[in-house]
């Protein structure tokens, strides 16, 4: 639930393309032991729950093939797939779809080399660019090498200065996958409108960025969240609380659905379901007749609002039921802490 703006552009005809998406991850279960001992070794852990909205700027390592167009293009004769991550071409590393697209160009249509990532492997193919209407050297697949949009920050660990944002991973709009992360950074956000959730359509929070300035450098893009340093005097820890296991009860959630403004909200917790490992690790109800007016319940932007539950930091929001926008999960923040280090 990352409002998202990602920009694909396309090699064989020019142009770029703006995509919004709902993002739902899916990570593999965690073995609940090996849960249960790293959660162990944070019971002391103090954070300070956020639930502030923030702008997030993620660059991938290589540039990820999102499309590839039709007909007997180079990028189909030499077997490039929808998902591949194209690391180096003709031995240059691939840091952007700009730079892509000059390596193309020096090829002059000669065979090029690419590396490519596909399924967790790496392999070599062999392309030869062919020129467009415009004499432009393409292979005929769209790229994207960043991501752009509004989330929730959950946690700051005033001790190390590490932040949590989102509780699940940014994926790409068009193949679903986690984005391959190369570097990436949060900016200040504010929330200027809502557009409320509703049974079939999800809502979403539409926010305004301050681009002039970072307040932290990610370091991680996982299927629990994302993760970074903040690079300001960070936030006061006054208000930091322990870590805690989410049950099932009464609870609220810290988020920021109006200007700059972060309120408690009511909700419940209806199911908690140990070692789901993929974001889903309780059942959540808003209950809240004020958030339920303002949002409809649950929206895009919110995903990473922080879950409160007797004086401690429990979990972070993550998905929203489409057919029923008052009802979604949210992680553990042990898994959080987890995917943290």
């Amino acid at each position: 639930m990352y409002e998202a703006q990602g920009h694909a552009k396309g090699l064989l005809r020019g142009g770029a393309a703006l995509l919004l998406a709902l993002f739902l991850c899916a990570g593999a279960p965690a073995k609940a032991a090996e849960v249960t001992g790293a959660f162990e070794n944070e019971t002391a852990r103090m954070l300070v729950p956020v639930g502030h909205t923030v702008g997030i700027k993620l660059f991938s390592r290589g540039v990820v093939v999102v499309k590839l167009t039709g007909g007997g293009t180079p990028a189909r004769t030499c077997g490039l797939r929808t998902g591949d991550v194209i690391e180096t071409c003709g031995g240059a590393a691939v840091t952007s779809t700009e730079q892509f697209q000059s390596l193309l160009q020096r090829s002059g249509g000669s065979e090029t080399d690419l590396q490519v990532r596909r399924d967790g492997g790496s392999m070599t193919l062999s392309v030869e660019p062919a020129q467009n209407d415009q004499g432009v050297y393409c292979i005929g697949a769209w790229v994207r090498d960043s991501m752009a949009g509004i989330g929730t920050m959950t946690f700051y660990d005033p001790a190390t200065g590490v932040f949590g944002a989102l509780g699940h991973g940014i994926t790409d709009t068009d193949t679903a996958l986690l984005m391959p992360f190369s570097d990436g950074s949060i900016l200040p956000s504010t929330v200027k409108a809502v557009k409320r959730g509703e049974s079939g359509a999800a809502g979403e929070l539409r926010g305004n960025f301050d681009l002039t300035r970072d307040l932290g450098r990610l370091y991680a893009n996982t299927s629990s969240g994302v993760f970074g340093t903040l690079e300001t005097d960070g936030l006061r820890s006054d208000g930091a609380m322990p870590a805690g296991r989410p049950q099932t009860g009464p609870a609220v959630i810290r988020a920021n659905v109006q200007g700059d403004e972060v309120a408690e909200y009511a909700i419940e917790i209806v199911k908690v379901i140990p070692g789901a490992g993929d974001g889903r690790d309780m059942v959540i109800s808003v209950t809240d007749p004020d958030l339920i007016a303002l949002t409809g319940g649950i929206v895009q932007g919110m995903s990473g609002s922080p879950i409160l539950q007797n004086g401690k930091i429990v979990g972070a929001v993550t998905h929203v039921l489409l057919n029923e926008p008052t009802k979604g999960y949210g992680i553990s923040i042990e898994n959080m802490l987890r995917a943290a280090e």
